[in-house]
């Protein structure tokens, strides 16, 4: 059965630095600032059944997903401010706030990229551009 669904947009690469200590549009995204992962709307991902991610206990439900990303760790938060056009977070909506480790991948992503995969004890959402690639582990 269904367990989990993300809706996001696929930014492109097109040749542009990704990451970075300085705004745009010298980095498409600054270390530090608010990051929809992806382009667009306000990406969102749906739980069909509670979940339990690096053992805080999310509810079944829909939610926006944003990252605040570092040279290091990504922190994704999820968070109840439906319908919102781009990223205009309520922080005050902010259920969780994960944080989880990135790394440096051999593979140059060119769309940004989030993926299931599956894990031993549910499955990774893998979140991956450029060269920069994190995952999301969600136990249930």
């Amino acid at each position: 059965s269904l367990t989990a669904r993300v809706i996001y947009s696929r930014p492109q690469k097109n040749g542009r630095t990704i990451f970075g200590n300085e705004p745009p549009p010298k980095y498409v995204q600054q270390y530090g600032a608010l990051w929809r992962l992806g382009s667009n709307e306000a990406s969102e991902i749906e739980f069909f059944k509670p979940v339990s991610i690096k053992g805080q206990r999310i509810s079944k439900g829909r939610y926006i997903i944003y990252c605040i990303p570092f040279q290091d760790k990504w922190v994704i938060v999820f968070n109840t401010n439906l319908f919102s056009w781009g990223l205009h977070p309520d922080t005050s909506k902010d259920i969780e706030r994960i944080e989880i480790p990135v790394y440096e991948s051999e593979k140059n992503i060119e769309f940004f990229t989030m993926v299931f995969q599956p894990s031993a004890t549910g499955a990774n959402l893998i979140m991956a551009w450029d060269n920069m690639q994190g995952a999301l582990p969600i136990s249930f």
